[in-house]
């Protein structure tokens, strides 16, 4: 049977932790001549492709590793029930709350706030996407929960020669 490998996923991330730390040391250790007042230096090419080749290393090992943990590292052919557990579901309502909570923040970042002086007052970009990106993330986890505890799966197995051409 065909085994779903999880070394070159983890090699994947390490490989990916270590280009995040590269960048990381480029821009602290780099020299910058003239800096505007108060503007932090631009990143170089050099340090923007190491991070996108580090984010792009980072999503393949963290795929990787989730293909294994929620299918096993050894396909076997036949219909799997999970296991009842109590766990699940408590990781599933406190999850549940955590989005509720996160929703009712980020609905309050996108509302102006009007301070004394009459002028209203937008919360920062990167505060709603970051609280966005943590909705999205509990909104992932609460799949792979569903899927890894509560989903009946059947594998299926051919011969390697098939009638279909894969």
């Amino acid at each position: 049977m065909y085994r779903n490998d999880r070394i070159v996923p983890a090699a994947a991330l390490v490989f990916a932790f270590a280009l995040f730390f590269m960048a990381y040391l480029n821009t602290q250790t780099r020299v910058v001549e003239k800096v505007l007042e108060g503007a932090p230096p631009a990143m170089s090419v050099g340090t923007k492709g190491l991070l996108v080749f580090a984010f792009v290393l980072f999503i393949y090992g963290f795929i990787g590793l989730m293909s294994n943990w929620l299918e096993g590292s050894e396909f076997r052919p036949g219909v799997h029930t999970p296991e009842p557990s109590s766990l699940p579901v408590i990781a599933g309502i406190v999850l549940s709350l955590m989005l509720v909570v996160l929703s009712g923040v980020f609905v309050r970042t996108l509302l102006p706030i009007t301070p004394a002086e009459g002028d209203p007052y937008y919360a920062p970009a990167w505060l709603q996407g970051g609280v966005f990106g943590a909705m999205m993330l509990i909104l992932a986890f609460l799949i792979a929960i569903y899927k890894k505890f509560f989903q009946v799966e059947e594998v299926l197995a051919e011969d390697e020669k098939g009638d279909f051409p894969w």
